[in-house]
C-alpha cells in the first residue's frame, strides 16, 4: 500500500565543470558519458543502495540532440551499468533542467509510488550552444507574442537594468567579482573538491589527462578588470563576460529517497526537501523568475524569507541575483548568500545547474547546525523561474556564536 512520504537529498556528486568549445577540457569528451560518470561516482559513494532497487533515472538537458539525446535516463543508466529493469526518462526546462529532474522524482516519491531516484542534468555546451538545434516557431515574434532579444538570455539581463535603475553596473561587478574570490576560497578550504567526480579526458594532441576542477575559474579578477570589459549585448550596456555565467560543459547526478528507503538502507540523508514551486514571467525579463517562484515556494512551505538561512542562487547573471535580493530587501553581499561562489565562476552548464546548487547547499548544512532552512533558485529561459526549499536534518536549534 502506498504511503505518503518525505523526501529526501541523499547525497549529490558532479563532474568538474569544463569551458565550452574546442579549447574546453571536454571537447572530446561526449555528453553522455559525462552523465554515465557522475551516476557511477554516485552510486559507488552510496553502496548501500541496491542497484536493482532504483525506481527511475530522469536527467535533464536542454538540446536533447546528438550524444545528448535517446532518452537520456535510460541511456544513461544502461551505460553506467545500472541493471536494465531500471527505467529512465529525459526531462527539460532549459536552464532548470536538474532541478525539475529533483522535483519530479520527489513528487513520485513523495506519494509513494517510488522508494528510490536519481536525479540530474547534463550539458555539453561546446557540443551544443544554447538553441542550436531549435527551430523556434516564427508566430512569436510575427504575432508579438515574445520580443525577439527573449531568446538571448544577455539581453534580457540587460533588460533588469533597465526596469531597475538602482540596480547600478557597479553593484553587479562588485557581485561578479566576489564570486571568483569566494569559489577560489572554497577551493582553497577545500569546500568544493570532496563532491566531484575525476573524469579521463582526451586532449587536442591526443594525450590523456584528468579533470579534476573546475576550469573556468578567475580568481584574480578586479572591479578595474571587469569595468574594462566590453558589453556584448548591447553598446555601452551594464552586462559583460565578468558579470555572466561562461558557456560551461558538465554533469550532476542525485539521489533521492523517500523516508521508508532511508530506514531500509541505513542512509543518512543531508537534507529533506520542504517544498517546491515554478512560476512564469515575461520572457523579455527571464531573470526575474526565481522571484515569484520563490514566494510561492515560501507559501506553500508556511515559511518567510526570513526563516531562510541559507541560499544558493544560480548566478546566470550577477544582475538576476541581484534583483532577487533587492525584492526581499537582502544586501548583495549577505553572508547567508552563495557562501562558496556561484555559476559566474563555477560556470553554468545549463540542465546540469540545479543540482549543483543542492550538492553545494547540502555541504553547507553539514557544516551549520544552526541553520534550519536552505533554499535553492534559478532562472529559467523564456520566462520562468524555479525554487526549492530545503530543510537541514542536522539542524539543533542552538545559535551560533
Amino acid at each position: 500500500m502506498a504511503e505518503i512520504s518525505d523526501v529526501y537529498f541523499v547525497d549529490g556528486v558532479r563532474t568538474p565543470f569544463g569551458r565550452a568549445g574546442e579549447k574546453g577540457m571536454y571537447w572530446n569528451t561526449r555528453a553522455d558519458d559525462l552523465a554515465v560518470k557522475a551516476t557511477i561516482g554516485l552510486m559507488e559513494r552510496n553502496a548501500a543502495v541496491p542497484a536493482d532497487r532504483i525506481d527511475d533515472v530522469a536527467i535533464a538537458a536542454t538540446s536533447q540532440t546528438g550524444d545528448q539525446g535517446l532518452t537520456l535516463g535510460r541511456s544513461v543508466a544502461i551505460l553506467a551499468g545500472l541493471p536494465q529493469t531500471v527505467p529512465g526518462l529525459a526531462v527539460e526546462r532549459m536552464c532548470a533542467g536538474a532541478m525539475t529532474s529533483v522535483t519530479t522524482m520527489a513528487a513520485s516519491i513523495g506519494v509513494g509510488m517510488y522508494d528510490v531516484a536519481l536525479a540530474g542534468g547534463v550539458e555539453h555546451m561546446g557540443h551544443h550552444p544554447i538553441g542550436g538545434n531549435a527551430d523556434p516557431n516564427p508566430r512569436f515574434v510575427a504575432e508579438k507574442m515574445v520580443d525577439p532579444g527573449a531568446l538571448n538570455m544577455g539581453v534580457t539581463a540587460e533588460r533588469i537594468f533597465d526596469r531597475f535603475p538602482h540596480l547600478t553596473k557597479e553593484r553587479s561587478d562588485r557581485f561578479g567579482m566576489l564570486s571568483q574570490h569566494k569559489v577560489q576560497a572554497a577551493y582553497d578550504a577545500g569546500k568544493i573538491q570532496p563532491d566531484l567526480v575525476s573524469v579521463a579526458i582526451k586532449g587536442a594532441d591526443g594525450a590523456w589527462g584528468l579533470a579534476t576542477e573546475d576550469e573556468g575559474r578567475r580568481p584574480q579578477t578586479t572591479m578595474e578588470d571587469l569595468a574594462a570589459l566590453k558589453t556584448p549585448f548591447r553598446p555601452h550596456g551594464r552586462v559583460t563576460a565578468g558579470t555572466s555565467s561562461p558557456l560551461t560543459d558538465g554533469a550532476t547526478m542525485s539521489l533521492l529517497a523517500g523516508g521508508g528507503a532511508v530506514k531500509e538502507f541505513g542512509l543518512t540523508p543531508k537534507m529533506r526537501m520542504v517544498s517546491f514551486a515554478f512560476a512564469g514571467v515575461q520572457p523579455e525579463i527571464m531573470g526575474i523568475g526565481p522571484i515569484p517562484s520563490t514566494e510561492k515556494a515560501l507559501k506553500k512551505a508556511g515559511l518567510e524569507i526570513s526563516d531562510i538561512g541559507l541560499f544558493e542562487l544560480n548566478e546566470a547573471f550577477a544582475i538576476q541575483v541581484i534583483s532577487l535580493l533587492d525584492h526581499f530587501g537582502i544586501a548583495d553581499d549577505d553572508p547567508r548568500v552563495n557562501q562558496w561562489g556561484g555559476a559566474i565562476a563555477l560556470g553554468h552548464p545549463l540542465a546540469a545547474s540545479g543540482v549543483r546548487l543542492m550538492i553545494q547547499l547540502a555541504a553547507q548544512f553539514a557544516e551549520r547546525p544552526d541553520v534550519r532552512y536552505g533554499l535553492t533558485a534559478m532562472c529559467v529561459g523564456l520566462g520562468q523561474g524555479g525554487s526549492v526549499v530545503w530543510e537541514n536534518p542536522f539542524y539543533d536549534g542552538k545559535k551560533r556564536k
